[in-house]
């Protein structure tokens, strides 16, 4: 067990010392604001005060009044250049380098999203107004590392403090945004692709549609037996977010979730998968509309949403959050950005919301996820083999760390369409060049 010390035991302070120490960690933590009280506690303790209790403490000193306050505002954040990579909070006082509490709290909590922000073409908080981004740091796990230099030096202070043993963990999952191309989207729909088709002048695109119509070719988007067949060869345990949203729009073009084949491939996937809810665009203006979608993956696949995703990654804090808990979301997946690769939070292990607003711990567990293919595709423009890289480069990061790497894919990704040429290959390559060898 490890006693920490402080003049104020906040709920900012439990937290973020509970998620580092007791979550990450393994270690039973308890608090004291008594001095008599941790001056005679024999064990490994913490001093998170300006002044020195005792000579077998060690002492972190505050740099910030961030974890005694209750409200939010703009704050000035000193950065500093420590062990090869960046700190927040710097401190020269005290037996470490900066005040971990403050920092980590930080950017777990997502405290820059809660003040007046730029945001981008979707109404997100816009990557390019993040700390991470400034300091060039988007790229890593901060918080991953900073607990790695963090245990070195508890367990050098305290011998008999041991840590849990954490291992690597990759976590594959997938949006299945639209489940088929041509296939179950009626004539309607169909028609009227085939019109656009036509007047771009995209002959090819027509042909291909009337012949899977017809049952001739497969459908471009239809890779889910080809998927089934790679977690079985790698043993992996995926999730699956599909959008059920019962009217299309502008940016929820999905399968009608009440046709029969629509539901059959849900169905499948929630046998031996874990299925969670992709919330339509439209139901981020409209909790019914959440509620609802929720209710019909419920209804499909026979037991309660506990997973859900952001469409678009398109969330706000703390309204996002607080309506997924209500509606009983347990585990979140959506804490990156849609617009580029990277640690959104600077960190890659699954941890628990902290309520800012409310300052209060929550149960809901968050997933952070470090790289999407539409990032890569849409947004940062790279060809399949520069992907490649760079998801070989977030697993050697991740694994470094004994941390959870997430990926997001799209199954249109790995068919047929020529756009996409070269990404499935990217996957499979990943799958059997790097994570093979983590089996």
């Amino acid at each position: 067990m490890l006693l920490i010390y402080s003049i104020e035991i906040s709920s900012r302070l439990k937290y973020i010392a509970g998620t580092l120490l007791h979550n990450f960690s393994g270690i039973e933590v308890f608090y004291t604001s008594s001095t008599e009280e941790f001056r005679n506690f024999d064990g490994a303790k913490i001093n998170y005060s300006f002044n020195q209790l005792s000579e077998d403490e060690f002492h972190i000193v505050p740099s910030t009044s961030l974890l005694f306050e209750n409200d939010i505002r703009e704050i000035s954040i000193p950065v500093k250049e420590h062990n090869h990579y960046k700190v927040l909070f710097p401190c020269t006082q005290g037996d470490h380098s900066f005040d971990i509490f403050a920092a980590s709290f930080f950017l777990l909590s997502r405290y820059e999203e809660y003040l007046p922000h730029q945001q981008d073409e979707y109404g997100r908080f816009a990557h390019t107004e993040s700390i991470a981004f400034k300091e060039a740091f988007l790229e890593q796990p901060l918080v991953n590392y900073w607990l790695k230099d963090f245990q070195i030096v508890l367990q050098s202070r305290f011998p008999f403090l041991l840590f849990a043993l954490r291992k690597f963990r990759f976590i594959p999952t997938y949006d299945i945004d639209i489940a088929f191309s041509y296939l179950h989207k009626g004539t309607i729909r169909n028609a009227g692709g085939a019109m656009r088709s036509l007047l771009k002048g995209e002959i090819d695109d027509i042909k291909d549609r009337f012949e899977v119509i017809a049952g001739k070719k497969e459908d471009p988007f239809d890779t889910y037996e080809w998927l089934y067949a790679l977690h079985l060869k790698y043993n992996l345990n995926p999730y699956y977010f599909f959008l059920v949203a019962a009217s299309t729009g502008e940016y929820d073009k999905n399968i009608d979730p009440a046709i029969p084949e629509m539901r059959e491939l849900i169905k499948y996937h929630s046998i031996g998968y874990n299925v969670g809810v992709h919330p339509s665009w439209q139901s981020g203006d409209n909790e019914t509309l959440l509620y609802e979608e929720i209710k019909i993956l419920e209804a499909i696949i026979e037991r309660k949403v506990v997973h859900s995703r952001q469409h678009y990654i398109r969330m706000g804090f703390p309204g996002t959050y607080r309506k997924l808990i209500e509606q009983g979301i347990h585990s979140e997946f959506s804490m990156g950005y849609g617009s580029i690769n990277g640690f959104r939070a600077s960190v890659a292990s699954p941890f628990y919301w902290y309520d800012l607003a409310a300052e209060e711990i929550t149960s809901l567990l968050i997933y952070p996820f470090c790289f999407m293919d539409a990032n890569a595709y849409y947004e940062q423009k790279l060809a399949p083999h520069q992907a490649f890289t760079e998801i070989r480069k977030y697993h050697d990061t991740i694994k470094k760390v004994n941390g959870t790497m997430i990926t997001i894919w799209h199954n249109n990704f790995f068919g047929s369409d020529k756009m996409f040429a070269g990404w499935k290959e990217v996957y499979e390559l990943f799958l059997e060049e790097v994570v093979y060898w983590d089996l």
